[in-house]
């Protein structure tokens, strides 16, 4: 029989991890290796544990998962990355895939699409929704650019994941603290954020910070 693949989840919600672990264990050419909630845990693991695949949530308590992708593929550039989050593919998938994500699947798709994620990844393949795929197609092949060009599109990486946190209602020190940057870091890059999205005030920020968290969990 031929060997298992090995699998490593990354993901701070214990029964996403239950869930996955069961899935991924029933099948015969798939086990899962080891699993964790933090970023400095995931790249640990992956030296111990020489996964083929690694499934990586955005978010999560201790680090970051765009981060946790690029430093993958800087130092164990043969792991390949699947990202499975909550977070709109819209807006997260592309700059997932820039980071070395091999996939991106959003958590409400259904249960054969991951199986299928990580297959299509273990031959060579990067796995989008098929409504991903238009998109990227779109702005790749015909110039377009993706989704409606929205203003958040704007922030970097780094930018977009502190204003996630914001919006979460972290204060700007906890947000250097999760980050490890220091505090006028987190103020450079509030102020750039404030800059790229028309915002004047510390106030009007953390509410269209607030605003835009609370439409992604409504998706």
């Amino acid at each position: 029989m031929a060997q298992k693949a090995k699998v490593l989840l990354v993901d701070d919600h214990p029964l996403v991890r239950e869930w996955l672990a069961t899935l991924i264990n029933q099948q015969t050419d798939l086990e899962v290796c080891g699993e964790t909630d933090s970023a400095p845990a995931a790249l640990q693991m992956i030296g111990e544990m020489n996964p083929e695949i690694a499934v990586v949530d955005i978010s999560m308590e201790r680090g970051s998962g765009l981060e946790l992708i690029k430093d993958v593929r800087a130092n164990y550039p043969h792991v390949m990355v699947i990202v499975l989050s909550m977070h709109d593919e819209a807006l997260y998938a592309e700059r997932a895939l820039r980071a070395g994500a091999r996939g991106y699947i959003m958590k409400r798709e259904a249960t054969k699409n991951v199986l299928q994620a990580i297959r299509g990844v273990r031959q060579g393949k990067l796995y989008v929704s098929d409504k991903m795929a238009m998109m990227l197609a779109e702005k790749f092949v015909d110039g377009k650019p993706t989704q409606q060009g929205s203003a958040i599109e704007q922030l970097s990486d780094r930018e977009l994941e502190v204003f996630q946190l914001l919006g979460q209602g972290y204060t700007t020190r906890r947000i250097a603290e999760e980050l490890h940057v220091s505090f006028k870091t987190i103020q450079a890059f509030s102020a750039r954020i404030k800059e790229k999205l028309g915002i004047a005030t510390a106030t009007e920020l953390l509410l269209e910070a607030v605003r835009w968290h609370d439409s992604q969990q409504k998706k």
